[in-house]
């Protein structure tokens, strides 16, 4: 997950980047710009989806947006199946893997230059918003994955 904002206190509150792209945009550009203008503070999540399996649907990616959101306004999403299928739609695409040899050897080396570059996803912020996100399941009455 990738998160950046537009205002100094949004990025600090919700442990984003500052927006500051340069270059060719696409509509979220054009969006961000205009909010700007009309002195809006703008968020902006995406999540990363590996190219070798970027074909949309990905529950995995819709599943980590939706929990960034439940984050970021301290709500809880109903997600429904999402959760079920967010680990069908991985578990397919390990075994899709793991059946082509050049493939699965693509995928191990990709995954040893994520681990090697990136700090661990168990961070103490990490941890404590995956509890504030089981526990406001549990009040609401809702399931926790």
């Amino acid at each position: 997950m990738t998160g950046a904002a537009s205002d100094a206190g949004l990025v600090n509150t919700l442990h984003l980047e500052p927006a500051r792209y340069e270059g060719p945009t696409g509509i979220l550009g054009v969006l961000q710009d205009a909010y700007a203008k009309a002195d809006l503070s703008t968020v902006s999540l995406w999540a990363a989806v590996p190219h070798y399996v970027a074909q949309p649907p990905s529950p995995k990616a819709t599943l980590a947006l939706l929990r960034r959101v439940e984050d970021v306004l301290d709500v809880t999403v109903p997600l429904g199946e999402l959760p079920e299928e967010a680990r069908a739609w991985e578990n397919g695409v390990n075994e899709l893997a793991e059946e082509d040899s050049e493939v699965a050897e693509y995928v191990r080396t990709l995954e040893e230059q994520k681990d090697a570059t990136e700090l661990p996803e168990a961070s103490g912020d990490a941890i404590a918003r995956e509890f504030e996100r089981y526990l406001r399941r549990r009040d609401a009455g809702g399931r926790s994955d």
